[in-house]
């Protein structure tokens, strides 16, 4: 069993998000600043790296750099930024380097004499022996992202073809596993999404009748965009002067949105495949009420994304729900480290228990996932010594037990506590007076019970996309290899 028996070293052990895209072609507004906007409103998908890329008819330019969405750009770095389309990015590593200049993203990359910008959200599982190929074929790369291998892929397929929605048809037809990209030209803007439609995206129009595309809805809240629809799976969509124009890059899939959106990654004030993200999470809290009921005097949920499920709970359980838990929203990335100590009482830095509140109750806490299992432990810790009576945690999620290839940073099985010990040893690392989760149809039925299909692979081990054995025989458990009709 590895590491879950020592103090951790990192401040918390939820799943990280993934990325997010955006993009603007809108002449004769400025496409740079509304791009910033939109990456500020979806900054909770990634917070490494931040760039932007502007097509102005002739060539791309881009200004990217290691940090937040308001530490990459200022009013100088936005107005260097002119043109008609944009994308941009923003950034959590789970492919290629962490916090590196050559890993932040759009990738800019020349077709000839032409430049486009590329900006992705997910996992290519069969990157790594493309970008192999590439090399031995002469292709300089600068980075170790997958990103990168598909730009280059998109190049060498439009210098044949002299066609560039040709190039993005082929590295559909080529790579595998989770893609929402946005790319410009400059002059146009294309947005395209892997045949499961895994990571989300989708259009909308201003009000002067420029277009956008972003990760999600309350990208294009904030800068006043009527949502219009997904880009569908395995399509490509172009927005240029004669307006948007859809293909069918490749034929769609099995529908496998990742259910883990509606968890955890989206904002709560987004909508994905038409329901709501903040209602599904209170239909998680009021479904795991039912499954795994409590004894308790309060329900708190943990800031965030764990209030919603705990408004559910508390209304279907008749349990009264009151805030015992205060966040502090100012601390984020940061280059100043924690001292051991701090370390040790780590989750101190972000959360802190209201002692009035919950001193001599019973408490019910809702939280999002169990992943590693140290942020829970610590969490039960520090409301023990707040005074808190008794501690029954429930997650409004399934026991992630399986690694995820497709843009989520938990990439090997040996991270997952879920994975490592049973229900009883969860409990007594954790150390709560009792844990439960929801039931899998549990979070379907909470989410979009019609919904034509997600992937919930980190939590059933039924992967959408075919993995290359060499993933299998780094990511899994020994013991989870024997089992063939899950690890596929």
């Amino acid at each position: 069993m590895l590491g879950f028996t020592s103090e951790p070293k990192a401040v918390h052990d939820h799943i990280e998000e993934d990325c997010a895209v955006f993009g603007v072609y809108a002449p004769g507004d400025d496409v740079a600043r509304l791009t910033c906007f939109g990456l500020q409103a979806l900054q909770h998908r990634g917070q490494e790296s931040a760039g932007i890329a502007v097509g102005d008819g002739e060539t791309v330019i881009a200004h990217k750099d290691l940090g937040l969405v308001t530490q990459v750009f200022n009013e100088a770095a936005l107005s260097a930024l002119r043109g008609n389309v944009a994308v941009g990015h923003a950034r959590y590593s789970t492919s290629g380097g962490k916090d590196s200049w050559d890993a932040a993203q759009p990738h800019v990359s020349a077709i000839d004499e032409t430049l486009i910008a590329v900006a992705h959200n997910g996992t290519l599982v069969n990157a790594a022996q493309y970008r192999a190929r590439l090399i031995g074929e002469g292709e300089e790369l600068r980075s170790n992202t997958d990103t990168e291998v598909a730009a280059k892929l998109i190049g060498r397929e439009t210098r044949r073809t002299h066609h560039l929605r040709q190039g993005i048809q082929y590295m559909m037809q080529t790579l595998r596993g989770a893609y929402a990209m946005t790319l410009c030209s400059p002059d146009a803007l294309y947005a395209f999404r892997d045949p499961n439609g895994i990571r989300p995206l989708c259009i909308g129009k201003l009000p002067d009748g420029g277009w956008v595309v972003s990760s999600e809805t309350c990208g294009l809240d904030i800068i006043g965009a009527t949502y219009v629809r997904d880009v569908n799976p395995g399509e490509i969509v172009r927005f240029g002067e004669d307006g948007m124009s859809a293909f069918q890059g490749v034929p769609a899939a099995k529908r496998a949105s990742c259910i883990f959106e509606y968890v955890y990654f989206a904002r709560p004030d987004t909508e994905l495949d038409g329901m709501s993200v903040y209602q599904a999470r209170r239909n998680m809290g009021r479904i795991l009420a039912k499954e795994a009921p409590a004894d308790a005097d309060l329900v708190i949920g943990v800031p965030d994304s764990g209030i919603p499920g705990a408004l559910g709970y508390a209304n279907e359980s008749g349990i009264p729900f009151t805030d015992g838990i205060v966040k502090n929203r100012y601390v984020g990335r940061t280059f100043i480290q924690p001292t051991q100590t701090m370390r040790q009482n780590g989750i101190r830095i972000k959360l802190n228990p209201l002692r009035s509140v919950i001193q001599g109750k019973r408490l019910v806490v809702i939280d999002d996932s169990i992943v590693r299992g140290n942020t829970s432990k610590q969490l039960v810790r520090m409301l023990r010594q707040a005074g808190a009576r008794e501690v029954h945690l429930r997650i409004v999620s399934p026991k992630t037990m399986w690694p995820c290839f497709y843009g989520i940073d938990t990439d090997n099985q040996d991270q997952l506590i879920a994975a490592n010990m049973d229900d009883a040893q969860m409990l007594d690392y954790i150390g709560a007076d009792s844990l439960a989760f929801i039931s899998l149809q549990g979070l379907h039925d909470a989410i979009h019970p019609q919904h034509e299909g997600f992937c919930d692979a980190c939590f059933s081990g039924d992967y959408v996309v075919e993995l290359p054995e060499a993933i299998k025989k780094k990511a899994f458990l020994p013991k989870y290899l024997n089992q063939p009709e899950k690890v596929r």
